[in-house]
């Protein structure tokens, strides 16, 4: 099972170890993509400031992100898996898991990124500001600039099993499984139970809840069909739409009556 995440708009602070590695990383074949975003990353940031609070979309508050990134060459690094805070990630809550759990996490789990592309948890990064949605002045729109390597790079990763596929919109748009894979893959909404409409922070909150139970549990669904039993008998309401043709992904509904 190859679960795919979004990251999150804050980060824990950058670690005081060694510094980034890229040739460490997860997914080799992302290295001269990853090195094409990081140097005009360092660069705008290096340069003139409010520029590049323009192009990240970053408001005065958030002025100090510019900083950071001017940094990311030199700055310690740590696992991604505590580099990535917010919602989701308290939801599943890594740290907390048992040595079974956090070896099928490293295994399992890929967390996109407008800078990186795609790393695994154990990858050690520095915390950085770079959304999916970014335009840099040279490369352009980065859903578009990762789009190419991710098709060449992300079907390997999957392997022959289930795909979870609980990005955003904006991460989406970096790699759309195609074919065979496709046909393999879930998306989830989470739907307020009575309404029936889409939520939003609890959205984020049941998401880490579905992956960290899925973890701690040891389920490893091969396919759409098996992940709806395996929810089901681990306590989520889940309603299921199965693609209408071969090489379009299934949706699950996972149904919920409290929104906080």
């Amino acid at each position: 099972m190859l679960v795919l995440l979004p990251p999150s708009e804050g980060k824990a602070s950058s670690g005081r170890g060694a510094s980034l590695k890229l040739e460490s990383l997860s997914l080799p074949g992302l290295t001269e993509a990853r090195q094409a975003v990081l140097g005009e990353l360092v660069a705008l940031c290096g340069g003139d400031e409010d520029k590049a609070r323009d192009v990240l979309g970053l408001s005065e508050g958030l002025r100090g992100e510019v900083a950071k990134n001017v940094e990311l060459l030199t700055a310690g690094a740590r696992p991604a898996g505590e580099i990535y805070t917010g919602v989701l990630y308290d939801a599943l809550d890594l740290a907390s898991l048992d040595a079974a759990a956090k070896r099928r996490a490293a295994r399992s789990l890929l967390v996109f990124s407008g800078l990186w592309g795609a790393v695994r948890v154990n990858d050690r990064i520095p915390s950085y500001r770079c959304s999916m949605g970014v335009k840099l002045p040279g490369l352009g729109a980065l859903g578009a600039h990762w789009r190419e390597p991710m098709a060449r790079v992300l079907p390997e990763a999957a392997g022959d099993g289930l795909v979870l596929d609980l990005r955003s919109s904006a991460y989406a748009t970096a790699w759309k499984p195609k074919g065979e894979v496709a046909g393999r893959t879930a998306t989830v909404r989470v739907l307020h139970a009575p309404t029936r409409k889409v939520v939003s922070h609890f959205n984020k909150a049941t998401k880490g809840r579905i992956v960290r139970s899925l973890l701690t549990a040891g389920t490893a669904p091969e396919d759409p069909a098996a992940l709806v039993e395996a929810l089901r008998d681990l306590g989520y309401e889940v309603e299921v739409e199965a693609p209408a043709r071969a090489g379009k992904a299934w949706t699950l509904d996972v149904l919920v009556t409290e929104i906080h």
